[in-house]
C-alpha cells in the first residue's frame, strides 16, 4: 500500500461535487461562475467564462483529468501503472479519430491540428507528421507503426472493406477497450474483485449500448454487431452476446438478459434511458469502490471514473448556459449524469 497514493485518493475525493453544487452553478448569475468554479476546484474551468468557448471548454476538462492522473501515478509502476496510463489513452485515441476524419475530408494540415487535443506527456502520436500525411491510407499507414499499431491494424481492415467512416470509428473504439479489458486481467488477481466489478460495469455498459445501437439505429446485420463489440470476461459473455445480437427487437435484448441486469432495466423504453440506468449504477459502484478498502491503486481509478462524471456534468450546465437553454433541460441532462437526483 502506497501511503502517498492513498493520501492524495482521500484529498481528490474530497473535492468530488455533490448534487448542491451543481444547483448552485445552474442558478448563479454569470458574474459569479468563475467564483463558483473555483471554489468546486476548478480554478482552471474559471478562466473560460462566460465567454466559454466550447472547443477551449472540452480541452480543459480533459487536461484536468490529465494534471490529476499524472498526479495519482507518481507512486504507480508495474502493471497497476500501465493500467492507468492506458486510461488516458481514450482521449488521444478521439484525436486519432479526428485526423482519420480530417483527412477523409481533406482538411488542411493546420485546421486540423488546431481541432487536436492537447496531451502534453501523455501524448504518444507525431500529431504534426500524422496531419500532412497524404490521404486515409497514408496515415493508416503511418499510425501501423506507431503506438496504436495494435488497434488501428483491425480498423484499417474494416474500412477497407467498407470505407465506412462510422464503422472505422467503432473498429478503433472496439480495439481500444478490449486493450483496456486485458490489461484489467493482469490486474484483477491481485487486487481482488473491487477492479472486476468496476471493469464489469463500464464493459457491459459499453457492449450492451452498442449491441442496442448497432442493430437498431444503425441496422447492421447480427454478424456484424458481434464483431464491433468487446471481447472480455465479464457478466455478458461473448456468447450472451452473439446470441443478443441476433434478437430482433430491443425488448427482446432486454428480456434476455441476465438476471441482475434485467432487473436493473425493467420497464427501460429506449437506448439513452438504458444507458442513463447503467451509468448511473456504475457510478454508485465506484462510489462504493472509493470508499471502502479496496487497493489503492483501484481506489485512484474509481475517482478518475467520478471525477470525469462530475466534469461532464459542469460541462452540460455551461453549455446548456451558453445556448440559454430552460433550467429544466440543463437539470434532466445532469440528473442523468450525476447519481443522485438533480
Amino acid at each position: 500500500m502506497s501511503a502517498y497514493l492513498n493520501t492524495r485518493v482521500s484529498l481528490f475525493a474530497a473535492h468530488l461535487w455533490p448534487v448542491e453544487d451543481f444547483r448552485t452553478l445552474l442558478r448563479s448569475p454569470e458574474a459569479e461562475i468563475p467564483q463558483v468554479l473555483m471554489e468546486g476546484g476548478l480554478a482552471r474551468l474559471a478562466g473560460l467564462v462566460p465567454g466559454n468557448d466550447l472547443n477551449s471548454l472540452e480541452q480543459n476538462i480533459i487536461a484536468q483529468l490529465l494534471d490529476e492522473t499524472r498526479v495519482l501515478l507518481r507512486p504507480l509502476a508495474g502493471n497497476a501503472r500501465a493500467f492507468l496510463l492506458y486510461w488516458t489513452e481514450r482521449f488521444e485515441v478521439t484525436n486519432l479519430k479526428t485526423l482519420l476524419r480530417g483527412k477523409m475530408g481533406n482538411e488542411r494540415p493546420a485546421t486540423l491540428l488546431n481541432r487536436l487535443t492537447p496531451m502534453g506527456a501523455f501524448g504518444r502520436l507525431d500529431v504534426q507528421d500524422l496531419a500532412h500525411a497524404e490521404d486515409v491510407a497514408e496515415l493508416l499507414r503511418r499510425l501501423e507503426t506507431g503506438h496504436y499499431a495494435g488497434i488501428v491494424r483491425q480498423a484499417r481492415q474494416a474500412f477497407e472493406d467498407s470505407h465506412d467512416p462510422f464503422l472505422l470509428d467503432a473498429a478503433l473504439d472496439r480495439g481500444y477497450y478490449e486493450g483496456l479489458a486485458h490489461r484489467a486481467r493482469a490486474l484483477e488477481k491481485k487486487n481482488g474483485p473491487a477492479l472486476r466489478r468496476l471493469m464489469g460495469s463500464l464493459i457491459n455498459r459499453i457492449n450492451l449500448v452498442w449491441l442496442l445501437r448497432y442493430r437498431f439505429n444503425y441496422k447492421l446485420p447480427p454478424a456484424q454487431v458481434y464483431y464491433l463489440l468487446v471481447g472480455a470476461h465479464y457478466g455478458l459473455s461473448s456468447a450472451s452476446l452473439k446470441e443478443l445480437s441476433a434478437l430482433g427487437s430491443l425488448e427482446a435484448v432486454l428480456a434476455a438478459l441476465p438476471q441482475g441486469l434485467r432487473q436493473s432495466l425493467a420497464d427501460a423504453a429506449t437506448i439513452p434511458e438504458i444507458f442513463a440506468r447503467m451509468e448511473r449504477a456504475a457510478a454508485a459502484e465506484a462510489e462504493q469502490v472509493l470508499r471502502s478498502a479496496a487497493p489503492d491503486c483501484v481506489r485512484a481509478f474509481a475517482y478518475l471514473i467520478l471525477r470525469e462524471r462530475d466534469l461532464r456534468a459542469v460541462r452540460a450546465i455551461l453549455r446548456g448556459r451558453n445556448l440559454h437553454l430552460p433550467n429544466a433541460m440543463i437539470e434532466h441532462t445532469v440528473g442523468q449524469l450525476a447519481q443522485e437526483t438533480f
